[in-house]
């Protein structure tokens, strides 16, 4: 004899018709009502899931734009979550270059913290498909700001080039082809500090890529610098103060039409502690990067141009800043900060005023005004 799970007897066929037999006759359309209520409740649960799980998704994505911005522009993610833990074991670096790399890798991991506050601890809680999806969604979000940001300024640069230089040609905003170094103002500004561009002999030699004037990310071209002209003597003066940096960074990080304003000091206004995406990159390092594939003939966003390599030449710049060489070269780049933080937000004056221009200010005189009228009446009654 056949028997349950639990070791009982099955119901016999007597004992399944007598419970048939007591059943409750019940209306077919009563019943059809509960079935499809019971479905529809399990609907919403699952459409609350999946709108929750959107909802997580998109957070994600949202806060994975600020990395490319404001933490590394090439790293993984799971490359500086990994640099992180293999700093906790203490092993130590094979060579001078592999420590660089690590040191690199754990202050964009720090970096990285102060960006995404919450990222260390939720990595703690998540299993491990869930941490997988996570850093999925974070990458997408970043590489799709890299991707808005290029795209913006691929547009934009044609015009500051052909208002501010009046080429002839003009810049074609939609083809790419046409620039970098076949076109003659989009050459000069890519051209290296070291080489003369309206040499006729330097100019051939950089576009037939001849020995001696192949140009690598180890030259700076001449836009970074301001007046578009360099120093050999002291090429640190000028240095990232290009006209057009600051108008690629304002289009970046504050709007594109503050990037049609960018004389004086700012717009009187000192924005940046509410700005905290620009606070973080005050200095531009990832605009340099950009605005240089901009004025390049490159038609897609790849990390090496010819011999150019723009993973190398956005370290460079990464290492101006942050690996500054003696008390005097870190007071400079503290002072070039200051011009940034200057230029692009301006400053605010709030400070200089005094305590009797404050109190006479129509909403304290109206304060004021109030607490006379309140004591009057008082002292009236």
């Amino acid at each position: 004899m056949s028997q349950t799970v639990d070791g009982s007897q099955p119901p016999s066929p007597s004992q399944r018709s007598l419970a048939l037999s007591t059943a409750v006759t019940t209306s077919e359309s009563a019943r059809q009502r509960r079935k499809i209520a019971s479905l529809e409740e399990k609907l919403q649960v699952l459409e609350a899931g999946h709108a929750m799980k959107k909802r997580v998704t998109s957070y994600y994505m949202s806060q994975g734009r600020a990395i490319r911005r404001m933490v590394t522009l090439y790293d993984s993610i799971e490359d500086l979550i990994g640099e992180n833990d293999r700093s906790k074991s203490s092993t130590p670096a094979s060579s001078r270059s592999q420590q660089y790399y690590q040191d690199r890798l754990q202050t964009g991991y720090v970096t990285l913290g102060n960006v995404v506050p919450w990222l260390h601890e939720r990595t703690s809680e998540l299993e491990y498909e869930e941490y997988v999806q996570m850093l999925k969604k974070l990458r997408q979000g970043a590489d799709s700001a890299r991707g808005d940001d290029t795209s913006k300024l691929k547009s934009l640069v044609p015009d500051w080039v052909n208002r501010e230089f009046k080429p002839n040609p003009l810049v074609d905003r939609e083809d790419k082809h046409c620039r970098g170094f076949v076109h003659d103002v989009c050459g000069r500004l890519l051209c290296p500090t070291e080489l003369d561009w309206q040499n006729p002999i330097v100019k051939a030699g950089i576009r037939d890529r001849v020995d001696g004037y192949i140009v690598t990310e180890m030259s700076w071209p001449i836009f970074l610098y301001e007046k578009y002209t360099a120093d050999q003597n002291n090429l640190e003066q000028g240095l990232f103060k290009s006209t057009l940096l600051v108008q690629a960074f304002k289009a970046i990080f504050t709007s594109p039409s503050s990037a049609k304003d960018i004389d004086g000091d700012g717009d009187g206004a000192n924005v940046i502690e509410n700005n905290r995406r620009a606070q973080k990159d005050s200095s531009g390092k990832k605009v340099k990067t950009h605005l240089r594939f901009a004025l390049s003939s490159v038609t897609s966003w790849r990390s090496v141009d010819g011999e150019f390599d723009y993973i190398q030449f956005w370290r460079n710049i990464v290492d101006f800043f942050e690996r500054a060489p003696g008390r005097v070269a870190q007071r400079n780049v503290s002072r070039l900060l200051t011009w940034w933080t200057r230029k692009v937000f301006g400053t605010s004056r709030r400070a200089e005023i005094s305590d009797t221009a404050m109190s006479n200010m129509s909403v304290n005189a109206l304060a004021r005004q109030r607490a006379q009228l309140d004591d009057a009446i008082f002292d009236s009654d």
